[in-house]
């Protein structure tokens, strides 16, 4: 019971600051951007961050408000809430390996940043190793985890080369070069793969010592 209860508590707290994260970030880009409004809300959900801690917000959403609907059972399975942990691990790595060094944000932006590439992250993965069942983890499962990064890197490819816009340095084929962003590309798959074997490895690993 207290285990439920400290689980339940942890969700709650995922589910609110990625929700508090998600709102506040949007209201500061509409305060910082002379951009028109349409085209601000296709840049804010450009952002893999931002559609990372979209997903996970409703994950926690829909596991306080409707566990036992089709959704909730849908996200309540380990595959799914391990590719959502592989997701936001991504967005916590990327952030603070390659691009914290970009930028020095300050005030509420200084918080939002943390709070999306840290914060949320820190506390998935903390809901994943005391919260989710890993025995049915199977590696053959990882293709289809890449399927949300790889529709969401055509997007941007497809966004960006009519718009000018990209979201991240290491895919802006107009600084680069396609070649370059090409590779990127791959590199970043790669990192996909690997996370997402370590995290079956992990949770495999967690289930045979359980029992």
């Amino acid at each position: 019971m207290n285990h439920t209860i400290k689980k339940r508590g942890l969700v709650i707290m995922v589910a609110v600051i990625a929700w508090f994260a998600v709102i506040l970030q949007l209201y500061l880009m509409f305060q910082n951007t002379k951009n028109p409004p349409g085209e601000t809300l296709l840049r804010f959900f450009s952002y893999y961050t931002i559609l990372t801690n979209i997903l996970v917000a409703v994950y926690s959403t829909l596991l306080l408000l409707s566990p036992s609907g089709r959704p909730g059972m849908f996200f309540l399975r380990p595959a799914t809430a391990t590719a959502v942990a592989v997701y936001i691990t991504v967005v916590g790595l990327v952030y603070n390996l390659v691009l914290r060094h970009l930028w020095n944000p300050h005030g509420w932006q200084w918080l939002v940043d943390e709070l999306l590439h840290v914060g949320v992250p820190l506390l998935f993965i903390l809901y994943w190793l005391i919260a989710v069942p890993k025995s049915g983890l199977r590696y053959k499962g990882i293709g289809a985890w890449l399927i949300y990064p790889a529709v969401y890197a055509v997007c941007i490819f497809f966004r960006g080369a009519g718009s000018g816009f990209y979201p991240y340095p290491f895919v802006d084929v107009a600084s680069l070069g396609l070649q370059r962003t090409l590779l990127n590309s791959v590199v970043l798959a790669g990192g996909f793969l690997l996370v997402s074997a370590l995290f079956v490895a992990l949770g495999r690993l967690l289930s045979r010592n359980h029992l």
